[in-house]
């Protein structure tokens, strides 16, 4: 598991925003809004760059603290390509459904193995970056469940936190359920398109 450095946005490489599709529906509503954000990546000339939970090969953390000796992961899997990701990312933006009020469990496995970095930070101090990289939770919710779609944003945000990315960009879409149904939402996939040029105009400041 690498270190991020301080800084990754530069003058002479495009801006690397990592949108992850926390789905385990392949081009469902969710995905459609990221799609819709990348669009918005590549028109501002940055580079967006796909990682879909449903094909990480992620297995669930054990909860067995190792990280917070070394602040390495000892699961040896996938994870480790997903590390490397999130590290090189300048910008980072995950869309997800709510399943029984917070995200899938392919996407929720991600998250938890990301406690290495909460190791790091407040079990072994290893020093935090001076700015946060800008990140955008895009969350799609049916409006069947009554709990709504509160603690998808959450879990988002908690992980972004300890991976030093802001969450000032939040889009939640309400009512879409059936695959295409965010079609008929065309003013969320226009948010989406540009918080995705947003991601990358706030990369380079």
């Amino acid at each position: 598991m690498t270190r991020a450095p301080d800084s990754h946005a530069s003058d002479s490489a495009p801006v690397r925003v990592l949108c992850i599709a926390g789905s385990p529906r392949r081009h469902g509503n969710s995905e459609q809004l990221l799609d819709a954000l990348a669009l918005g990546v590549t028109e501002a000339g940055g580079e967006s760059v796909r990682l879909r939970a449903v094909d990480a090969g992620v297995a669930a953390c054990r909860g067995c603290n190792a990280c917070s000796k070394t602040g390495d992961c000892i699961i040896d899997d996938d994870m480790d390509a997903v590390y490397a990701e999130l590290d090189a990312a300048d910008a980072i933006a995950i869309a997800t459904p709510v399943f029984f009020a917070t995200v899938p469990a392919t996407l929720k496995a991600i998250f938890d193995r990301c406690q290495p970095y909460w190791a790091r930070r407040y079990v072994l101090g290893e020093p935090r970056p001076a700015l946060k990289r800008p990140g955008a939770i895009l969350v799609v919710g049916g409006g069947g469940d009554p709990f709504g779609t509160a603690c998808a944003v959450t879990a988002a945000r908690s992980v972004f936190a300890v991976l030093d990315v802001s969450a000032d960009e939040v889009l939640e879409v309400v009512g879409p359920d059936a695959a295409s149904d965010i079609m008929s939402r065309p003013e969320a996939l226009a948010r989406a398109r540009a918080i995705g040029g947003e991601l990358v105009e706030r990369a380079c400041n």
